[in-house]
């Protein structure tokens, strides 16, 4: 009876062994669905993932405040202008204009752009081009709750491997005070001056103006943080941008639409020339 005893407490010794150096599962990620019908469902399910990758208590708390975005889903169904000819596109984001108030832009304080370019290389008519084609030099930084966006997109089916971790970057940006559960940006949850996705946000985002946060409704902080995405996606100081020069690639890291990537490289020349 005592070897029987002693056989099954080292049998339980051995479990409890085996358990705890067992590698910790982790959480299983929160069902896709095409409809908005789930989408109360899938918060709590996305809040245990979400807190499992390491956000906090403010970041759950915007998660599970948030809301099913028709708006977002919408837009992410209606995208038409990167099919476009480059000709039309440049038409349609009113390039001449961006050009005309760039090159305004950069004569009114070329210190403030000639600093950008010796911190990060990168030069001011790249920095004007995408200021404008995004805001229109932040006259509209969007009118749709950033969390609620992202998370819609994370939920939707379509793209959920892509924008998830940009929900997660954007519950840690909530976390370190540098949005909040009400912030607004554009449909797909862009943030700021340059429309900056919350996890190019959350890994390139800089302090421009030296103020202490990172501020994306800043220009200043929003143009540094730009500068500083290039730079860091291998930006070249002083070589090229257009097609076949060795920065053109970096410009497809800014958005994968080579009408985007061609009328940036355009628009640059023209108010760097």
């Amino acid at each position: 009876m005592a070897s029987l005893r002693l056989t099954s407490v080292l049998a339980g010794l051995s479990l409890s062994l085996a358990l705890s150096l067992a590698p910790a599962l982790p959480a299983a990620a929160a069902p896709c669905s095409a409809t908005g019908a789930g989408y109360e469902a899938w918060k709590p399910l996305m809040a245990a993932e979400a807190k499992a990758a390491g956000v906090g208590r403010r970041g759950i708390a915007a998660l599970m405040g948030s809301s099913y975005s028709r708006a977002t889903i919408a837009a992410d169904r209606g995208q038409k202008s990167f099919k476009y000819s480059l000709e039309k596109f440049m038409a349609v984001r009113g390039a001449a204009d961006i050009v005309a108030i760039g090159r305004s832009r950069k004569a009114r304080n070329p210190d403030f752009y000639a600093g950008l370019e010796r911190a990060y290389g990168v030069p001011a008519g790249i920095l004007i081009a995408i200021h404008g084609m995004e805001t229109g030099f932040g006259n509209f930084m969007g009118d749709t709750n950033v969390v609620s966006a992202i998370a819609t997109l994370a939920y939707d089916c379509r793209r959920s491997d892509f924008f998830t971790p940009h929900l997660i970057a954007a519950l840690k940006l909530v976390d370190r005070g540098e949005i909040d559960a009400g912030t607004v940006g554009a449909r797909h949850g862009e943030l700021g001056h340059t429309q900056f996705l919350p996890g190019n946000a959350l890994a390139y985002g800089v302090d421009g103006n030296g103020d202490g946060r990172i501020d994306f409704t800043n220009q200043t902080d929003a143009l540094a943080s730009t500068a500083n995405f290039l730079r860091q996606k291998g930006w070249k100081p002083g070589a090229g941008y257009q097609p076949g020069e060795p920065n053109f690639a970096v410009l497809k890291e800014w958005n994968a639409a080579s009408v985007y990537q061609q009328a940036l490289a355009i628009m640059g020349a023209r108010i760097d020339g």
